[in-house]
C-alpha cells in the first residue's frame, strides 16, 4: 500500500510539472494570404478506350504467279516510297512481251502495205480498216504484257515501316497472296469505339487523347454515323500531331465530352496533407478554422474540391506550419 501511494504521488508530481498546451484563441495573430473558393461550370469528359493506328497502312499482295526471286524484308525495317522490296521470276511474261512486240511489228507492216495499196487503188478501204484495227489490238497487247511484267517488281506504295513479312526467296507467289504489311509513321490516329450514350460531335471538333502520362490535343477526323449493333458504339478517328509518345498499336484514352457540371476549385497552394487526408484553413471572423476536404483532379494550379467546402468561402494560401485551428489571423493585402 505504501509503495502504491508513493507511485501515485510521483505520477501526480510529474503531471503537475508538464506544461499545458497553448490555447489557439490566445495565440498571437498570424499574417496570411487568402483566396476565394470559386464555383465554375466545367465540361465533363468520359474516357473512351482506343488504339493508335497509322493513317497509311497496307497489306501488299502479289498480282502475278511466279517464283520469288528476292525479298528484302524485315519486320521493323524502314522503307522509302517506291523502293523495290520483292521480285518475282516469271519468264513466261517476258516471252509474252516479246510475242506482243513481234505481232505489233507485223501489224505495222500490214497496215503500211494496205495503206499503200489503197492509195494506188489496189486495195479496198475495208482491208485498210481491218489492218488498222489489228494494229490497235496488237498495240494494246504490248501494253498489257508490259504492264504484267512490271508486276514482277513489288515496291513500297508509301514510306513507312514493315510490320509483317510473309514470303521468302524461292516461295511460289500467286495472285492475291499477301507478301508483306506496311505502316506509315508520319501520321497517326487514335481510333476509339464511342458509346451511343455520348454526344455526337462534328468533324473538326477538338478532343484530348491521354497516353501514358501525356495528354495530346487532337482533331476529330471521322465519326461513323452508324452504331455497331453488338457494342452499341460508333467508330471515331482522331488525327494527332507528331509526339514522341505516339507509336502504332499503343493503348490510349479519348476524353469524350459528357455534359457539364458546377465544380468548386481552390488554388493548389491552399491544400496541404494531413496524415492520409487533406486539409485547408478557412478564414471566418478573423480566425483560421481547419477543414478536411476531398480533392478531385488537378487543373493547372487549382484543385477541384469534391467535399468539405462551399462556394464563396475564403481559404489560406500556403498555411504556415505553426498555424492552428482557431488561431487569429491577419489578412495581407
Amino acid at each position: 500500500m505504501k509503495r502504491f501511494a508513493f507511485l501515485l504521488a510521483t505520477a501526480l508530481l510529474a503531471g503537475c510539472g508538464r506544461p499545458a498546451a497553448p490555447d489557439p484563441a490566445s495565440s498571437a495573430s498570424v499574417a496570411v494570404r487568402i483566396a476565394a473558393v470559386e464555383s465554375v461550370v466545367a465540361t465533363l469528359t468520359q474516357p473512351v478506350a482506343g488504339t493508335l493506328r497509322p493513317v497509311e497502312r497496307a497489306t501488299v499482295a502479289a498480282r502475278v504467279m511466279g517464283t520469288v526471286g528476292t525479298a528484302h524484308l524485315a519486320v521493323g525495317q524502314a522503307v522509302a516510297a517506291g523502293e523495290i522490296l520483292v521480285t518475282v521470276q516469271a519468264a513466261e511474261l517476258t516471252a509474252r512481251v516479246e510475242q506482243a512486240r513481234v505481232s505489233l511489228a507485223q501489224a505495222e507492216r500490214d497496215f503500211a502495205r494496205e495503206s499503200s495499196l489503197e492509195l494506188k487503188g489496189a486495195a479496198a478501204p475495208e482491208s485498210v480498216r481491218i489492218a488498222a484495227d489489228r494494229l490497235r489490238l496488237t498495240r494494246a497487247a504490248v501494253e498489257e504484257a508490259a504492264a504484267l511484267l512490271t508486276y514482277t517488281e513489288i515496291a513500297a506504295p508509301f514510306a513507312g515501316v514493315i510490320t509483317g513479312d510473309y514470303i521468302n526467296p524461292g516461295d511460289l507467289a500467286s495472285p492475291g497472296q499477301s507478301l508483306f504489311e506496311l505502316e506509315g509513321t508520319d501520321h497517326l490516329r487514335a481510333e476509339a469505339a464511342v458509346p451511343e450514350s455520348l454526344a455526337t460531335l462534328p468533324p473538326g471538333a477538338t478532343l484530348t487523347v491521354r497516353i501514358a502520362d501525356a495528354e495530346i490535343t487532337g482533331t476529330l477526323a471521322e465519326l461513323s454515323p452508324a452504331a455497331d449493333p453488338g457494342s452499341r458504339s460508333s467508330l471515331a478517328k482522331i488525327d494527332l500531331p507528331a509526339h514522341p509518345a505516339l507509336r502504332s498499336g499503343r493503348f490510349v484514352r479519348v476524353l469524350w465530352p459528357a455534359g457539364t457540371a458546377t465544380q468548386l476549385t481552390v488554388p493548389a497552394d491552399a491544400v496541404t496533407p494531413f496524415g492520409q487526408m487533406e486539409r485547408v484553413f478557412v478564414v471566418t471572423d478573423g480566425r483560421a478554422h481547419l477543414r478536411l476536404v476531398k480533392t478531385g483532379r488537378r487543373e493547372a494550379d487549382r484543385f477541384v474540391i469534391l467535399a468539405g467546402l462551399d462556394a464563396g468561402e475564403t481559404v489560406i494560401l500556403n498555411p504556415p506550419a505553426i498555424l492552428r485551428d482557431g488561431q487569429p489571423v491577419t489578412v495581407l493585402p
